[in-house]
């Protein structure tokens, strides 16, 4: 059975609900924890996939010029690989800012201030010829909890969605690494266990108990898009997605 790498960045945002459908799929799932302390391999050899979380850090470095966390470079240095070697790829969040990132994008706090709770965001034209995108639906659930933003895509990025606050949303990097701005992963406990005593909704002031409400009405809708979604990214680790039209219509990097 192919096994996906999945980078746990923070003990707050696991896999949860993206575990259980990526499993569901039919990868096998090695979760490494470098906030524990364990190591990132220096490649991704023995690997079919790539999956890196989310997290409270920053993607750009702290105000004294240190990585936003020690293992940040390392892992950036994995993502660069596994594009370039077409490592299926999926970063959610702060794993789609440190993909951004590791290929010259730029990530700032952000000038519209904190996205918090569910909300929707628009697929772009360019979705329809991606071979994940192009089947989730036009303007789909997402779940939201971040202070930074990508301001600036890679170069040669395509943008997959948007939104009117946040213009970059979801992006393809190359033709088999995807980036999120959104979580998928989240259920209600995982909300909650961020609604606590959170610094983040105190400076929006929401009410806890509302944000968390608002979030699990809309779980079920999540999952109905999202699901589907990490099938077939599954599938195309797998090597079970037909993509030969994707590899001759999209572009790749260095080509």
């Amino acid at each position: 059975m192919a096994t996906a790498l999945v980078i746990e960045n923070d003990p707050t945002d696991d896999l949860r609900r993206l575990g259980e459908w990526l499993t569901e799929g039919g990868l096998q799932l090695r979760v490494l924890r470098p906030h524990a302390g364990e190591e990132l391999p220096a490649d991704l050899e023995g690997y079919a996939a790539l999956v890196v979380l989310g997290g409270e850090q920053q993607a750009y470095p702290l105000p004294d010029g240190t990585p936003g966390a020690p293992w940040f470079p390392a892992l950036e240095g994995l993502l660069r690989k596994a594009v370039r070697y077409r490592v299926p790829t999926l970063g959610v969040c702060l794993g789609g800012q440190l993909l951004a990132t590791a290929h010259a994008g730029l990530v700032e706090r952000s000038p519209s201030g904190p996205e918090v709770g569910p909300g929707v965001v628009g697929k772009r034209d360019a979705a329809d010829a991606d071979p994940l995108f192009r089947y989730v639906p036009l303007i789909p659930d997402v779940l939201q909890w971040h202070s930074d933003e990508i301001t600036e895509l890679p170069r040669g990025a395509t943008l997959l969605a948007a939104s009117t606050r946040y213009p970059h949303q979801a992006f393809r990097l190359g033709d088999r690494a995807w980036g999120l701005q959104f979580h998928i992963e989240c259920d209600t406990a995982m909300i909650a266990d961020w609604a606590r005593d959170s610094e983040l909704l105190a400076e929006l002031g929401y009410d806890e108990e509302l944000v968390v409400a608002a979030c699990d009405r809309v779980m079920a809708d999540v999952e109905e898009v999202w699901q589907p979604f990490a099938i077939r990214f599954a599938a195309l680790a797998l090597g079970e997605l037909d993509d030969d039209t994707t590899r001759r219509s999209l572009p790749l990097l260095g080509h």
